[in-house]
């Protein structure tokens, strides 16, 4: 792809690296993808960080209007690369074209969706409590707060998303929706993908007229550059979408700075699902095909895989089982992103397969190319699982245990067993709602999206999703990486005391003249 120039970007510029060269691959075939990315060094992130701090005061204060303006040129940038984004994609990652058109869609959709919601205003959370000087026994004074950005942000791409989770994704999208300047560490995996999309957001800096600090790119193999991203003192936060170990490395060095930051890491989820005594009596059939597509869903290498499957034993659960099985020898098989995301998922279904308490059920069809991903599906008991840690380790990619209870009070202590996760999935009729009660507050806590008789897999974009957790599915649970709410993450509350009117920020002036809606004197007006 001849736009394609394997440079970094820094601010309005494009800067060689050098650095440890990056060679995307294709996935599919075992190709060496040219051009070559040199990757940056320390000094390549000092320059972006000293650009990002720049460009800080400037950008936090664009009008609502302006910045959403800036959100919605870079989808519209986005967009206007064409087919060769696709491609390109779609090379670097072995996912079809009605997926990487998908996930376009999707990533413009929530740069929309942030401009929509930087213009509501309601992200400012603006409180007024008005003076009161004749109060007795003390007079109050005239108190306002409203919400401002934490500063630069760094943001990590994620593998297994190349657009909606990577340069111009979620993280991205609601740092820059909150005011926050944002250097993203792009993925190895695809660096063209990261390339071209950068650009799309360099020009629309540019178009903007907004300082050029308010974006970088920046590449490099290895965890040197991201450690030196998040220990800058000009960094503020940081969002993560990747692997335990690499999630867990960061978070430790965020907090050991001698100034610590928020670091929000999506990290491990196996999302366990939960088919109810009657649901599967009922549809266990139904149930098992949805299931089945769910977990082969991009080769399993969703964050919201359904990797267990936990059910009281009878006849049902057994009929469900044996339909599943048959349903996953037919999955052909698929690519899967990386050749070390493949060798990882090898071993981890080995490690399965091998193992003197886990029966193999049934395993998808083979590849004749490189980085196949070949379904399985096993089982194992309930006590089994809670005396072997091994088998609770989450397996990236299109495998699934199905963990056998003896009754209902043992699905409950698998559950409480259970880490935290991104979901929890219910499958139930009308009649097992006494023992989906049951088994209720123990999935709220251990998850931040519960579903019912649906799949985990797809993440709608919206204002109530919850794409987070507790720990390991993230690294803060109060928080949540899809949908508007994400936009708190990079956000602060500032209380302004007895400031006069001509020095209030416009969202805090008495004539409200950005008319927002506001709690005044504790009584919500719009």
């Amino acid at each position: 792809m001849s736009s394609l120039q394997g440079n970094l970007l820094i601010g309005q510029r494009n800067v060689t690296g050098n650095s440890k060269t990056i060679h995307a691959i294709n996935p599919a075939t075992g190709e060496t993808l040219e051009p070559a990315y040199a990757g940056g060094s320390t000094a390549e992130v000092d320059q972006a960080c000293q650009l990002a701090w720049e460009a800080f005061d400037v950008y936090r204060e664009t009008s609502l209007e302006e910045r959403a303006v800036f959100l919605e040129t870079i989808a519209s940038q986005i967009e206007a690369i064409g087919n060769d984004l696709v491609e390109r994609a779609m090379t670097e990652t072995g996912l079809p074209q009605a997926r990487i058109e998908g996930e376009r869609g999707r990533t413009c959709g929530q740069l929309r969706l942030f401009a929509s919601v930087v213009r509501a205003g309601e992200w400012l959370d603006v409180r007024v409590d008005p003076a009161m000087p004749d109060r007795e026994p003390m007079p109050r004074p005239d108190l306002r707060q409203r919400h401002i950005a934490l500063g630069p942000v760094a943001v990590f791409g994620a593998s297994n998303f190349p657009l909606a989770f990577s340069v111009a994704g979620g993280d991205t999208a609601s740092a820059l929706a909150a005011g926050c300047p944002v250097i993203v560490k792009a993925h190895s995996a695809h660096p063209g993908t990261s390339e071209l999309v950068g650009r799309a957001i360099q020009a629309a800096v540019k178009q903007c007229n907004l300082p050029e600090g308010v974006f970088s790119l920046l590449f490099g193999s290895g965890r040197e550059i991201g450690h030196a991203l998040v220990v800058d003192p000009r960094i503020k936060a940081a969002g993560f979408t990747g692997s335990r170990s690499g999630g867990l490395a960061l978070l430790n060095a965020a907090q050991n700075r001698p100034e610590p930051i928020p670091f929000y890491a999506e990290m491990s989820s196996i999302n366990p699902v939960f088919p109810m005594a009657h649901a599967l009596k009922a549809r266990g059939k139904e149930m098992a095909e949805g299931f089945v597509a769910s977990l082969n869903m991009g080769a399993g290498q969703f964050c919201t895989n359904p990797g267990l499957v936990i059910a009281v034993k009878s006849q049902a659960l057994d009929d469900f089982v044996a339909a599943a099985g048959e349903t996953l020898k037919q999955s052909a098989a698929q690519t899967m992103l990386t050749p070390g995301i493949h060798e990882a998922y090898e071993q981890g279904v080995s490690r399965l397969a091998k193992h003197d308490k886990v029966r193999e059920v049934a395993r998808g069809q083979t590849g004749d190319s490189p980085n196949q991903c070949q379904s399985g599906l096993f089982v194992t008991t309930a006590e089994d699982f809670l005396a072997d840690h091994e088998l609770q380790e989450e397996v990236f990619g299109a495998t699934s245990q199905v963990i056998e209870c003896q009754n209902e009070e043992e699905v409950i202590r698998i559950a409480e067993h259970l880490e935290g996760q991104l979901t929890v999935t219910l499958q139930m009729d009308d009649d097992d709602l006494a023992a989906a009660q049951a088994l209720l507050p123990t999935l709220e806590r251990k998850a931040g999206r519960i579903l019912v008789n649906g799949w985990p897999t797809g993440v709608e974009v919206c204002h109530a999703m919850v794409h987070g957790g507790p720990y390991p599915a993230t690294s803060d649970s109060r928080t949540t990486s899809v949908g508007s709410a994400a936009i708190f993450r990079f956000l602060r509350p500032v209380c302004y005391q007895n400031l006069p009117d001509g020095l209030r920020p416009e969202a805090l002036k008495e004539s409200n003249p950005l008319q927002l809606t506001r709690l005044y004197d504790g009584k919500r007006e719009s």
